[in-house]
């Protein structure tokens, strides 16, 4: 077998429930440990194809507009392309000087956008699809959690900007389950009644069924449901 017909190694992206792969990298805001030094927090990591392009301006402004929301909910921004980091610099001064969308202008970028030009974070992270493209990082999101633990993988094509609405949603939710012992079902928002995790005994579904649960309503032993208000969901998580 030749140099040229040696097989491309095989980089296993990581699941839900994985340790985030670490890595040391250069970004804008300085030389970064991940994820040890953002153990304790949220971490939203992660990529968009290349600087200086349309989709990616409209949301590192987005991104950069919803920091402080995000940060109330102990969660930091990651971002990451296989672009160098003067380029980095370059885009991010246009953004601020030049770029304005839907009314958000002169936004600065503060936080982190890191300098991978040899890939070795996309591949770690299995931001290299090259069935999408094999030089630019597709539209990918991870919820890394406090303890450095994989929690929430999202992909997007090139051609796709995010919801943003949605990548808060889910770190709500994400916190929410956490510190209340349920899960969200569809289009939950803080306020929405959560699932009551199901029984784990025929006496205990029985209970449920014949309404003695104080507080908790079912449908069918497998779908209880209870309430959840709002200013308890914020009073949990959301960080003062």
């Amino acid at each position: 077998m030749t140099v040229n017909e040696m097989p491309t190694p095989v980089v296993t992206m990581p699941r839900i429930g994985d340790p985030a792969p670490s890595f040391t990298a250069a970004t804008t805001q300085g030389d970064i440990n991940f994820p040890a030094d953002y153990l304790g927090r949220w971490v939203i990591l992660f990529s968009h194809p290349a600087d200086f392009t349309p989709v990616c301006t409209s949301e590192f402004i987005t991104f950069a507009s919803m920091q402080d929301e995000f940060a109330a909910y102990n969660t930091d921004l990651v971002g990451l392309s296989v672009d160098g980091l003067y380029s980095h610099i370059a885009w991010l001064r246009t953004i601020k000087e030049k770029i304005s969308y839907k009314g958000m202008r002169d936004v600065e970028v503060t936080f982190p956008l890191i300098d991978d030009v040899t890939m070795e974070v996309a591949r770690k992270y299995g931001m290299i699809m090259p069935g999408e493209d094999t030089t630019k990082a597709v539209r990918a999101v991870f919820v890394i959690d406090p303890e450095g633990v994989v929690r929430t993988i999202i992909y997007y094509p090139l051609s796709t900007g995010r919801n943003f609405d949605e990548l808060l949603r889910v770190v709500k939710a994400l916190q929410t389950a956490d510190a209340f012992d349920v899960a969200t079902p569809a289009d939950w928002r803080p306020g929405d009644a959560v699932i009551v995790p199901p029984a784990g005994s025929c006496g205990t579904a029985q209970s449920r069924m014949s309404g003695d649960v104080v507080g908790v309503e079912c449908q069918d032993w497998f779908f209880c449901t209870r309430e959840l208000p709002a200013d308890e969901v914020e009073a949990r998580i959301r960080r003062r």
